[in-house]
């Protein structure tokens, strides 16, 4: 894997794991150590026995690293140096002349692997039309993936908006879009705050907001709705959010030494934030989901990525947006914002879909619905 250096560089950047950290992760998968029977039949104590086992039983026995590895590097991974971090990103032209840039930011417990099925209709529509075509620049967050891990205090999501800002500029686009979802989406709601130079429009697919004294005491229909998953998730969903917020490096041992354990820190919420019948694999594939874990194993990301709540939890909010400004609610979001929260922050709303099939990682779980909505909303400006 190569480095680059802080001079603006843009350098390849190739993944090649090598095969010792393949073994030693199967050592350590042999080598589980399982707690007892748990006293309940479901996931309402966190990810249950028999369904971890069976996801461990197919990462040990059935499913290969090497596959996801080849579709990166075949793809293109490049890596820059920020204000003292490498950031690694893939970079997918489109081959349609006068296709648009846009930056895609992905969240927590996710990767630029969320975007995968994006990605072939976004730079090639079978249309051929450019107004349906983007040029996509997809960066690791810092503290995940292949990006580096910050040692210092300050890689909160106000900083990250303005460093996709630099990186844009860096790879010579001077007019582009951005789009996110959990902490992409703070990420790419900053950059429309902040109007970071080059930006000329977002769309998020959680789109962030707090209810006014009047909403949560004249609630309507849509506001009962998000003040009843807000009260959910703050009594049942939201340990993981508050160890991460508060002492992400003592969560972090556990996390970077067991993979088991992370399997089931990073499991857990593949079941609870997708739209499924009762299982993850309804949404995901298990393959799919190992990939994506494998980019928290492999880099050791366990404590750099939860110190993106210690960062930045408590910043988590919209602010004025006077660039144009799309959003899509998805049905199994986790926290689902009413239209009207929404729009008293955005000068121009010039989009707002609404979906009948999906939760918190459309990209990853309905692809072909969140291609629509991004053309939908980035045709409009």
């Amino acid at each position: 894997m190569s480095a680059s250096i802080e001079t603006g560089s843009i350098e390849p950047f190739v993944v090649q794991v090598p095969q010792s950290e393949i073994d030693d992760l199967n050592r350590r998968l042999d080598l589980a150590r399982w707690p007892e029977k748990e006293t309940v039949d479901d996931w309402s104590q966190g990810t249950p026995l028999a369904a971890l086992k069976d996801l461990v039983a197919h990462w040990r026995d059935r499913y290969d690293w090497r596959a996801c590895e080849s579709w990166l590097n075949r793809l293109g991974l490049w890596s820059t140096t920020i204000d003292g971090l490498d950031i690694r990103f893939l970079h997918v032209r489109s081959p349609i002349e006068g296709a648009r840039p846009l930056v895609l930011t992905h969240g927590w417990p996710g990767s630029i692997l969320e975007f995968r099925g994006a990605i072939e209709p976004l730079t090639r529509p079978t249309s051929g039309k450019a107004e349906e075509a983007f040029h996509l620049v997809i960066p690791c967050l810092p503290g995940f993936g292949f990006s580096g891990k910050p040692t210092q205090k300050g890689w909160g999501i106000e900083k990250i908006a303005r460093a996709w800002g630099q990186l844009m500029a860096r790879l010579g686009y001077d007019r582009w879009y951005a789009q996110g979802g959990d902490w992409g989406a703070g990420v790419t709601t900053q950059i429309a705050m902040q109007n970071v130079p080059g930006c000329v429009g977002i769309h998020v697919n959680m789109p962030i907001a707090q209810p006014t004294p009047e909403d949560m005491a004249n609630p309507d229909a849509a506001d009962l709705r998000a003040l009843t998953a807000l009260k959910f998730y703050q009594d049942w969903d939201s340990g993981y959010s508050k160890e991460q917020a508060t002492r992400p490096q003592t969560v972090g041992y556990g996390l970077v030494d067991s993979p088991v354990g992370l399997a089931g820190w990073i499991y857990e919420k593949m079941w609870a934030w997708t739209d499924n019948e009762g299982r993850a694999e309804d949404a995901l594939s298990r393959d799919a989901m190992l990939d994506n874990i494998m980019l928290y194993w492999l880099t050791s990301a366990g404590a750099s990525s939860a110190r993106l709540y210690w960062e930045s939890f408590g910043n988590f909010a919209a602010g004025p947006m006077s660039m144009p400004v799309a959003a899509s609610a998805f049905p199994k979001e986790v926290l689902p914002t009413p239209r009207k929260w929404f729009e008293r922050h955005c000068e121009r709303l010039v989009h707002w879909g609404t979906l009948d099939k999906g939760g918190h990682f459309a990209a990853w779980e309905q692809p072909e619905a969140f291609v629509r909505e991004l053309r939908a909303a980035f045709a409009l400006m």
